[in-house]
């Protein structure tokens, strides 16, 4: 996919909107929240890279030190040396050094080798009843040095990325809050955000989180849950019609994604197809949106077949098909008979046409993009897409 050509894009009102806002609202300086980290000075992250593993790789581009959960200094691994941990019998076992936890750490700013890929910070790997878990200690800025590029093309324009950081960093701060565990704050796949060690770093992922160091989203003097998307097809949605709870920051806006790659697709099944993938109701003849959002996503959708009808979500129909959202209609196509060109009964095929990818909630990446391209900055671009907000910087005790 090529990034940087001019896709056409209407900014119906836009500009009057940042107009009629005025530019104090920005200019008048960041808030400051408190913000208690355990230990350091610096935030640290807790990220599951691997967890209820049979065994993992571990090792370091520098001289690292192995401890054991108490800190203890069990030995040294060679720069460039990996070896492979197991469980057994409920503690972790890594070359001759055995113990229910051991750490990693890397000397003069080396990386950490987890599994496949490199990492900044320190690995902790742990015995579980599961397996083994692998969680990679990081700071929080440097976490977001991969999460930018595995979340947004890092050739995107500045003050996109530079909003992706913003977006990020309120994201999983929150999560860090709210759904971490006794072992790790967040996981490493799109449940979470995409994490992929150096790999994903680029000079352009380091200066966007760099020049936006720290700063978050807040409502009511709390950091949001701020969730993001790659593009909502033309409007994003309240969070109430996607979800259940509703929240005053995830609130429908226009977005400005049209004439992105994203914006509108298109799918093609077969009948056999089709009724292989939504079972339950015999050979598909119809399906016809029963409940849908504001904006049109499904909600339910009823599915009639020649040996029965059923009520299905939208979420399972998205999942089945493999569909970039739930903004979509079903289309039968029909194979006009030989006689009279009228069509049968039954369709040959059908088409699914749709907009957007992803839920449709809090910021449009590619709507970002395209702000980012008009000359919008980061705060006008997250401040649009996150209602009843401010930004604040936070401050580490």
């Amino acid at each position: 996919m090529t990034v940087n050509r001019s896709p056409k894009v209407n900014l119906f009102g836009m500009k009057s909107w940042f107009q009629s806002r005025g530019r104090s609202w920005w200019l008048s300086g960041l808030l400051w929240l408190a913000f208690i980290a355990p230990a350091k000075a610096a935030v640290e992250m807790r990220v599951a890279i691997q967890d209820g593993v049979s065994q993992i790789t571990v090792g370091s581009s520098t001289r690292a030190i192995v401890r054991d959960s108490s800190g203890r200094n069990l030995g040294e691994i060679a720069a460039m040396n990996a070896f492979v941990a197991a469980p057994t019998g409920g503690m972790v076992k890594l070359d001759r050094w055995q113990a229910k936890q051991l750490w990693v750490e890397p000397t003069a700013g080396g990386y950490v080798f987890i599994g496949n890929r490199w990492y900044r910070g320190r690995t902790q790997v742990v015995a579980t009843g599961k397996g083994l878990t692998a969680i990679n200690y990081v700071d929080l800025e440097q976490y977001l040095y991969s999460v930018l590029g595995g979340e947004m093309y890092p050739t995107w324009p500045l003050e996109a990325l530079k909003a992706q950081a913003v977006v990020a960093r309120s994201y999983v701060l929150y999560q860090r809050e709210h759904s971490a565990n006794n072992l790790y704050d967040v996981g490493n796949t799109t449940s979470w955000q995409v994490y992929k060690g150096i790999a994903d770093e680029t000079s352009s992922t380091q200066t966007a989180v760099n020049a936006t160091a720290g700063q978050v989203l807040i409502n009511q003097g709390k950091i949001i849950e701020a969730v993001f998307h790659s593009s909502s097809g033309g409007h994003t949605e309240n969070v109430e019609n996607v979800w259940i709870r509703p929240l005053p920051y995830l609130k429908g806006v226009p977005d400005f994604d049209q004439g992105t790659p994203e914006y509108e697709w298109v799918r093609t099944f077969s009948r056999s197809e089709l009724s292989a993938r939504i079972t339950g109701v015999g050979n598909i003849i119809s399906m016809e949106p029963q409940r849908t959002t504001p904006q049109g996503r499904v909600i339910t959708m009823r599915v009639v077949g020649d040996a029965g009808t059923r009520t299905i979500s939208g979420d399972v129909i998205r999942n089945a098909l493999d569909l970039k959202s739930t903004k979509f209609k079903v289309l039968p196509i029909y194979e006009p008979t030989a006689a009279k060109g009228k069509a049968n009964l039954a369709p040959r095929s059908f088409q699914v046409q749709g907009n957007g990818y992803g839920h449709g909630l809090g910021m449009s990446q590619w709507g970002a993009y395209n702000l980012a391209r008009k000359g919008y900055d980061y705060r006008q671009i997250v401040l649009y897409y996150y209602k009843n907000t401010a930004l604040a910087k936070i401050q580490v005790k």
